[in-house]
């Protein structure tokens, strides 16, 4: 079996992440997700560019993120985004974690489906390219 592609990006917390108390704002974790995703798919040659050149766009069509410990302002991240599915959709599973500890802050997932462009029809399977660029398909 053909072990999928992963990626892990170091982050700090930033000032403007925060709420008044220093605890991340619960809506920027997407951000943190997307960062690890977008050197997930860079490390396959399939970034966003990649993929709009390709005829093809992927959005998000699923979040989901479960919550384990509060995140603080100046904590040290790694936040870790690894393939998990691929054939009909990409679903892309998360950790962030605690760059000192390693102690889990919150993991989740997201699922993103292909469509054309221009036309933005929706795909049921995931087209050749991805196969290509993943080392699956010639």
């Amino acid at each position: 079996m053909t072990r999928l592609p992963h990626a892990e990006v170091p982050l700090t917390v930033q000032f403007h992440d925060c709420d008044p108390l220093g605890v991340v704002w619960h809506g920027h974790y997407a951000r943190y997700f997307e960062h690890a995703r977008s050197a997930l798919m860079d490390g396959i040659d399939y970034g966003y560019e990649q993929m709009r050149d390709s005829g093809y766009a992927w959005p998000v069509i699923d979040l989901h993120v479960r919550y384990v410990k509060a995140i603080r302002l100046g904590q040290k991240l790694r936040v870790r985004a690894a393939l998990q599915e691929w054939e009909h959709r990409l679903k892309i599973g998360y950790e962030l974690r605690d760059a000192d500890s390693g102690e889990k802050l919150a993991r989740g997932h997201t699922i993103q489906v292909a469509v054309t462009v221009p036309e933005f029809e929706m795909q049921l399977v995931s087209p050749a390219i991805l196969a290509h660029k993943l080392g699956l398909a010639p």
